[in-house]
């Protein structure tokens, strides 16, 4: 078997190269004093190995085995890790799904998902019974102490492989890996199918990118992207915080982690990167931070970068559930775009990851099967982001809809054919081969006077003074749509005249372009439950001309 074939694959080596390395180190109990955590729960590599082993004979024992859906409701912690991995050297299918989305649209996904097994703690499979999640599901594991809901624990299954011959599926790079249900920030979350070669290219792709070698220590404050620690050979430190609250987590714990544990590299949303930056203590021994799920401002983007260490690096990488990275940009270069952002540029989100090929397209919603159907764009020129490369998956789960309006066959020269991602975002490329994010495509404004994109406007009245951000948002009917500009205001500042008065002088000299003339102040902006970065411009769209009725 190619041993990148399986996303678990690398798992073994590592137990043998570094046996003793922390893989894993989570918050465990409070300390007394200060009340931080003791981060006294780990894993090495060889235990990481031997005990997802057990697991996974357990597991299959149980009859969860390869290409077996399950659903994964389980907090950020040991059992976490060792089970997904044990169910990828199974060749299983985790299933993954956001716990803080609306509770209707996560028994929308799990249904979906039409799981076999629901492995979860406790508080979920109450959840499962009082809620009818997923009732296909007739394999049920619990973690923790199991109640009266039947199944077994994942502990006695453990303690029932205990012993056995490792195994590792012999899985190929089309074989699925894993169902991974998208945020829902911009609709409903659809679950997109990985399969193994999507996961190793992924591993790759984000090892080329930035460097990333063995021995560093992260702090991903996004639990996902831990999983991706050990096939890099990486020591992960989970934070005490709420994952699902970014924008809530307590730097002085983000801090004490980072000290007492030498971290090296952490990831967060630009809502946690907020918070460092307001927070204002230095990050001393950090190398890299990556901060991805929406845009960063400028303003965090500098005020992070004082933080770090001179020889430090800030990366922003740009992609989706559905593909990523897509393309990169480091925070010097970012911050040298960002005069031509607060002037309506759009925000660069760097070079093209190798070997992604991006391509930009003219603005179509319907679907486009095949790609001779597709009008490209010259350097320049505002449309659709397209990708083609190893980590641009094929489909979702079950929404064939939602399938053929995000990707399009393409046939190569040579006679094979590939798919290509349709990103949903607009942007395009400068003369130097840069890319820009110009917004999401279900988020432009169609005016009588042309197409107005969130991205290249909102940057421009983000620098009034006692603006927090704003969100650009249409009323009306496409193609006669009202621009309305909605505004959050930082604390302490309240709406006034002269607000209005700056706001209508930005536009004026700025964006005359534009004809935005509507401001709403807005007490506070929804956004998505992922990275709490994502403002959800839909909702806001609605409440714009409601306010608009109200005043008229």
């Amino acid at each position: 078997m190619n041993r990148y074939s399986n996303i678990a694959a690398r798992l073994p080596e590592l137990a043998r190269e570094r046996p003793d390395q922390i893989a894993i180190r989570c918050p465990g109990r409070r300390g007394p004093g200060n009340g931080m955590a003791a981060y006294d729960v780990t894993l090495d590599y060889r235990q990481l190995d031997a005990r997802s082993d057990a697991m996974a004979a357990g597991l299959s024992a149980y009859g969860i085995g390869r290409g077996v859906r399950a659903v994964v409701m389980v907090r950020p912690s040991p059992e976490f890790f060792l089970l997904m991995f044990a169910l990828f050297k199974l060749g299983a299918v985790p299933v993954l799904v956001d716990p803080g989305i609306d509770k209707r649209a996560l028994k929308q996904c799990l249904d979906e998902a039409q799981p076999q097994a629901f492995i979860g703690i406790a508080l979920a499979h109450v959840a499962r019974l009082a809620l009818r999640w997923a009732p296909s599901a007739t394999l049920l594991v619990t973690v923790g102490r199991r109640l009266g809901w039947g199944g077994t624990t994942l502990a006695a299954l453990e303690r029932a492989g205990a012993g056995t011959p490792p195994m590792l599926a012999a899985t190929d790079g089309e074989d699925t890996a894993a169902i991974l249900f998208t945020s829902g920030s911009t609709g409903v979350p659809k679950g997109v199918v990985y399969r193994h070669r999507h996961f190793v290219g992924q591993v790759e792709l984000l090892r080329a990118a930035f460097g990333m070698q063995p021995g560093g220590v992260d702090l991903p404050t996004f639990p996902p992207f831990a999983l991706f620690d050990p096939a890099l050979g990486l020591t992960s430190v989970i934070p005490d915080m709420d994952p699902t609250r970014p924008a809530k987590a307590d730097p002085r714990r983000l801090h004490d982690a980072i000290k007492r544990h030498g971290v090296t590299q952490l990831f967060g949303s630009p809502a946690l990167m907020r918070v460092l930056a307001d927070h204002g203590q230095p990050l001393p021994g950090v190398k890299r931070v990556t901060s991805a799920g929406a845009p960063v401002p400028p303003d965090v983007v500098a005020r992070i970068r004082r933080l770090l260490p001179p020889d430090a690096q800030f990366w922003t990488p740009y992609g989706a559930t559905e593909c990523l990275p897509v393309a990169v940009i480091e925070g010097r270069a970012l911050e040298n775009t960002r005069a031509a952002t607060e002037g309506g540029a759009g925000t660069c989100v760097g070079g093209v990851v190798a070997p992604n090929q991006v391509r930009i397209i003219a603005i179509d919603d319907a679907p486009l099967p095949d790609w001779s159907q597709v009008r490209e764009l010259a350097v320049g020129e505002v449309g659709e982001i397209t990708v083609a490369g190893p980590t641009a998956t094929d489909s979702y789960f079950n929404r064939p809809q939602a399938t053929a309006a995000a990707k399009i066959n393409e046939t190569l020269a040579d006679g094979s054919t590939r798919v290509v991602h349709r990103m949903g975002d607009v942007g395009y490329f400068d003369a130097q081969g840069q890319l820009w994010f110009c917004g999401r495509k279900t988020q432009r404004v169609e005016t009588a006077h042309g197409p107005l994109y969130t991205e290249q406007v909102e940057p421009v009245f983000n620098t009034v003074a006692g603006v927090a951000r704003t969100a650009l948002v249409g009323v009306g009917a496409p193609g006669a749509q009202v621009p309305v500009l909605c505004v959050e205001l930082l604390r302490g500042h309240s709406d006034s005249a002269a607000l209005h008065e700056a706001l209508r002088t930005k536009a004026a000299v700025r964006l005359p372009e534009a004809r935005l003339q509507e401001f709403l102040v807005h007490p506070g902006f929804p956004v998505d439950i992922r990275h709490n970065a994502k403002i959800g411009r839909e909702k806001l769209a609605i409440w714009a001309a409601s306010q608009r009725e109200k005043h008229a």
